[in-house]
């Protein structure tokens, strides 16, 4: 077995406002909009908006009514902390940089190097409207 990820399901607390956000940066990173599908599963008590794509399958889902005022806090035990994607240069970074401040992602670092994870990792950090954190990163130096 090798440790490739299938899918992840993330909850959001607004699925229409995240939707949108979504439908805008998952295209940065090599998603193809048209392959989305849309699902209300009553008997888990969410509704899911999956972005499909042949690597990675990459939901949204909305929360449980009990928790729907709940804050996000990626350092509650339990919670995503931040999820990376890879690139495969640091041009990739730049030009999805580029493409998330068009799309109005809150950016929370412009590309640059840090030193402290390794000489050669470069990334860019930014939120979704919801404060979730993500980073696109390139560890080869180019």
């Amino acid at each position: 077995m090798k440790p490739i990820i299938d899918h992840l399901q993330i909850t959001v607390k607004d699925l229409e406002v995240a939707e949108k956000f979504y439908d805008r940066f998952l295209p940065v990173i090599g998603f193809d909009i048209n392959r989305k599908v849309k699902a209300s599963i009553k008997e888990h008590d969410f509704d899911v908006i999956e972005y499909t794509h042949d690597l990675l399958a990459f939901a949204i889902t909305s929360p449980r009514e009990a928790f729907r005022n709940d804050s996000i806090n990626r350092r509650k035990p339990g919670a995503l902390h931040h999820l990376a994607f890879k690139a495969n240069t640091r041009k990739e970074v730049d030009e999805a940089y580029i493409k998330l401040v068009e799309i109005g992602a809150n950016i929370v670092a412009a590309p640059q190097i840090y030193q402290e994870y390794s000489p050669d990792y470069y990334a860019v950090y930014f939120k979704d409207p919801e404060n979730i954190k993500y980073e696109i990163v390139c560890t080869v130096e180019l």
